[in-house]
């Protein structure tokens, strides 16, 4: 049986979408004209980051959206590993431009020059912070209620902005109170750094997805706490769980009577999905019934050989 997502999560991946997006535009426009006033290379990379992040929200967009249609003929499982997809498009944007302002920022290492109208430059970061405060309330709101890969990895790279733009604001301010030229690539190259970390964290999350990692040890433990609280259940092995971008598939052989009936077995496995399902409301599950005490090869055996 499969559990499609609600139209309340839908309505709530999608508007978490679209604020990115208008999030992104309005940081641009601000950005874009204190560079220009200020000449400041941690305003460039500020600006770069938030460039990459309109990017980054429109493949969210897109990946959100493909990712809750409904399954076809050609997709049975759904499409819900658009949502990776999309968060590894993110992870090379992110990555893109963390080299590109590394570049920059060693070029002004080499080519020091001054910041000016120190105090624009810090006006719009103290804007950009407060704007991007109220997105990842609203995403982690999301987040909360959805589990969305693309939306927590498009919340990873507004929460690194946190951190950019206090470092911008440090830097400014550290380059009008010193007059030292340096301040402003060093903290850039440091901005760098931290935007190829986060590129490779996003990378492995996805490619998790990609690669049917097991989900965590937790889960899989309350998978089978809740199979085996059922009083007719007399075991259960070859737990197999993935994640399918926008849910969970579970999928076990559970052990019972080998005297019930088909139709006793098929009740009992309904009631066990029924508990389960509240568990993991966005989850598939696939029940294998077979009798207890059957003795015959098992992907439990074979993983452990």
């Amino acid at each position: 049986m499969v559990a499609g997502t609600g139209d309340a999560t839908d309505k709530y991946r999608r508007w978490a979408t679209y604020a990115s997006v208008t999030v992104a535009l309005i940081l641009i426009a601000a950005k874009l004209a204190s560079y220009m006033a200020t000449g400041a290379v941690a305003i460039l990379s500020s600006l770069m980051d938030s460039s990459v992040d309109l990017l980054a929200s429109i493949v969210t967009l897109l990946g959100v959206a493909q990712a809750l249609r409904a399954p076809d003929t050609t997709h049975r499982f759904g499409h819900g590993k658009a949502e990776p997809l999309a968060a590894l498009a993110q992870a090379a944007f992110v990555a893109g431009s963390g080299v590109f302002l590394g570049y920059e920022g060693v070029g002004r290492l080499a080519e020091p020059r001054p910041v000016e109208n120190a105090e624009l430059g810090i006006a719009t970061m103290v804007f950009a912070i407060v704007m991007t405060g109220l997105l990842l309330l609203v995403q982690r709101w999301v987040i909360r209620r959805t589990k969305s890969m693309a939306i927590a990895a498009d919340s990873m790279h507004y929460s690194g902005d946190l951190l950019m733009n206090s470092a911008v604001i440090a830097a400014l301010g550290l380059t009008a109170w010193t007059g030292w030229p340096y301040w402003d690539p060093i903290f850039a190259l440091g901005i760098a750094a931290f935007l190829v970390w986060g590129a490779s964290r996003i990378v492995r999350e996805a490619l998790g997805v990609l690669m049917d990692r097991e989900l965590p040890d937790g889960d899989r433990a309350r998978v089978k706490e809740v199979v085996r609280a059922h009083s007719q259940t007399r075991g259960i092995h070859d737990l197999r769980t993935r994640s399918t971008g926008i849910g969970q598939h579970i999928e076990f052989h559970l052990e019972l009577d080998p005297h019930l009936t088909l139709a006793e077995a098929h009740d009992i496995t309904d009631e066990i999905e029924r508990e389960l399902r509240a568990a993991f409301p966005n989850a598939e599950f696939a029940i294998h019934q077979e009798p207890a005490g059957l003795e015959d090869e098992r992907l439990d055996h074979r993983i452990r050989r």
